[in-house]
């Protein structure tokens, strides 16, 4: 080729750099720096599919309540979902392969005398389900293998200890029947599940509203975002704040928090003039986010689900109908955008699967089930590869459902880091669900009875239980 010709071709493809027709020509190293470099990823073509709809759940009326709560959890055995009920609150529990048409008259469980805000199963037994309600109490129940039969009424437990509705719960990651609950009154209470009282209550710390709360991974900390327009991380075992920021977003609408790697903070909040942002922040150095990215402006708070596996955080907007994925790394700009899935259909809710529920043979590395008006309907992200043989590098090993740490151990100071499994052959439970008990020293006084945790440390915060005579009392251990 001449140089004139080199210089002409040259210049075209500046002009045109992406037009395939020129790709065969040498390029000019100018041109070759010019461009923007792509940085490579395994997740970069990441890319979600709702399933058919067969294999959806409908008819079913999801509850109109406003509260910016998730509405749905799921495992590798059930689905729950809060729905609209007269005379209370309730919700449903589907075994996963109960798809298509629900029937109106299924069984709920239908124990609280309020709305439902809040459901979450345990992560160390399926068939351990929490629920907390504008009635101001938390519900522990068990639902049977096959599904509910009946309407469930009588919680296994019943945690009474807010003195306002209780809109958010979360339960301990590595240790046995902990389980941390918030309330509307700025509370949080830490719960031995086991024997049925509130151990560690943090009354003094929030001074409004509290949004958002989580544990890290190990559950050494606890995360959350206030009304105050605080970002706290505290010690959950003395109630004490750590550290915190102020105003990690400017606006004045809600603010979600969650712990990511390397012990950093993920928030979703809003801009002064009301743009939805996504900020990363490290707890070391709170003065300023490594990152805040603007994303756009709707009016739906973004609920953050982060996988520890693969670094990927996905962001689903409450009311609108898209979900965003990045990928969290420790390279600067440390949050890099992947991709988003829409669909026309807005969203009232969402349940995150367990990385062990899913179909490894498939390259699935996330599942939600999207909640719409009258529909449950799953989405799957999965990473499109040729190969049918087990991919190691999209399944490292994760988190299993066995506990490293009794309850009392915990309390006593003990931390346990999670028990890892691998999924190379899929998961499949190695060990039947530990028989769920609950743990009670009974004495007569007058016509009642009360429950107390005898032959334990005295902590002045514990609420006991009042149980009338006609209640059933487990037997002690």
């Amino acid at each position: 080729m001449k140089s004139r010709d080199y210089i002409i071709v040259s210049h075209v493809y500046a002009l045109f750099p992406l037009q395939p027709c020129f790709s065969s020509f040498s390029v000019s190293p100018q041109v070759i720096m010019s461009r923007k470099v792509v940085r490579s990823s395994k997740f970069r073509h990441v890319f979600g599919q709702a399933l058919k709809a067969d294999q959806c759940y409908d008819d079913i009326r999801i509850s109109q309540m406003t509260w910016d709560s998730n509405f749905c959890s799921v495992n590798p055995k059930f689905v729950a979902m809060i729905v609209d009920a007269s005379g209370g609150g309730a919700f449903i529990v589907l075994p996963l392969s109960k798809t298509g048409r629900i029937d109106m008259s299924l069984p709920t469980v239908c124990g609280h005398t309020g709305p439902v805000l809040d459901i979450e199963f345990c992560p160390h037994n399926d068939n351990i389900i929490a629920s907390g309600s504008e009635d101001c109490s938390v519900m522990i129940w068990e639902i049977p293998d096959g599904g509910l039969i009946s309407p469930l009424k009588d919680p296994v437990v019943k945690l009474d200890g807010h003195s306002k509705r209780v809109g958010i719960l979360s339960w301990h990651p590595t240790a046995h029947n902990v389980l941390m609950s918030a309330g509307c009154d700025n509370v949080v209470i830490l719960w031995n599940v086991v024997h049925g009282e509130a151990v560690v209550r943090i009354d003094s710390v929030h001074t409004d509203l509290i949004y958002s709360a989580c544990w890290n991974r190990n559950g050494s900390q606890i995360l959350t975002s206030c009304k105050d327009k605080k970002l706290r991380v505290l010690d959950p075992r003395k109630g004490s704040v750590i550290c915190e920021k102020d105003k990690p977003h400017e606006g004045s609408r809600p603010v979600r928090a969650v712990f990511v790697s390397d012990g950093k903070i993920l928030t979703t909040g809003f801009s002064r003039m009301s743009e939805r942002q996504v900020a990363l922040w490290d707890p070391k150095n709170f003065g300023e986010p490594l990152t805040l990215q603007e994303l756009d402006t709707s009016s739906g708070v973004l609920l953050p689900f982060f996988d520890p596996d693969t670094g990927i955080v996905y962001l689903c907007g409450k009311g609108d109908s898209s979900i965003r994925y990045f990928e969290v790394t420790d390279e600067a700009p440390y949050v890099h955008y992947l991709s988003m899935y829409s669909s026309k259909e807005s969203q009232k809710g969402m349940g995150y699967m367990p990385k062990r529920g899913l179909e490894v043979n498939k390259c699935e590395i996330a599942r939600f089930y999207k909640l719409h008006e009258r529909k449950c309907e799953p989405i799957v992200m999965t990473v499109p590869r040729k190969s049918d043989l087990f991919q190691e590098d999209l399944y490292p090993d994760t988190i299993g459902p066995e506990p490293s740490v009794e309850a009392d151990d915990w309390f006593s100071g003990k931390n346990g880091e999670p028990i890892l499994i691998s999924l190379k052959d899929g998961f499949v439970a190695t060990t039947k669900n530990k028989e769920f008990k609950v743990i009670r020293k009974t004495f007569h006084l007058g016509t009642a009875m009360v429950t107390t945790a005898a032959m334990r440390p005295k902590i002045p915060s514990a609420i006991h239980t009042i149980c009338t005579p006609d209640e059933p009392i487990l037997k002690e251990e």
